[in-house]
């Protein structure tokens, strides 16, 4: 499979299960549903537009790893910072399988488009654009 199609992949599942599982939060109460939640959708839009219509260029690179690498905080806010799951009581209720497994998915999908996202930037150079790559012989 082309790593762009990987990278798409693996961008837009995060970006799904990042949404997913901030539902979740806001359900159980470890947020507040408040419309500060709402930053998420301008936040989503400008990860989404930078993995579907920017694709291969240096500033969907740029967004889709940026927007990885504060997917692969998630996982370390809810486990060290945030008490961990047994600090919450989210372990003992009733949706703490697909709270847990969607954690460590998101960690697993955010690092995997943070290094495939490096990669294609490091592919990309800085002296060249997407440009002159498709027109050199």
């Amino acid at each position: 499979m082309k790593q762009s199609a990987l990278l798409t992949l693996t961008s837009v599942l995060t970006l799904l299960l990042l949404t997913l599982h901030l539902a979740d939060d806001i359900v159980y109460g470890y947020e507040k549903g408040v419309p500060s939640n709402l930053l998420v959708v301008p936040i989503a839009v400008i990860w989404l537009y930078g993995t579907l219509v920017l694709a291969e260029r240096r500033s969907g690179y740029v967004i889709v790893l940026l927007g990885s690498l504060l997917g692969a905080y998630v996982p370390y806010i809810h486990f060290r910072l945030a008490g961990g799951v047994l600090g919450h009581g989210i372990a003992t209720s009733s949706g703490a399988l697909f709270w847990v497994w969607s954690l460590l998915a998101i960690g697993v999908l955010a690092v995997f488009s943070v290094i495939l996202s490096a990669h294609g930037l490091w592919k990309l150079g800085w002296g060249r654009s997407r440009k002159s790559e498709l027109t050199s012989p």
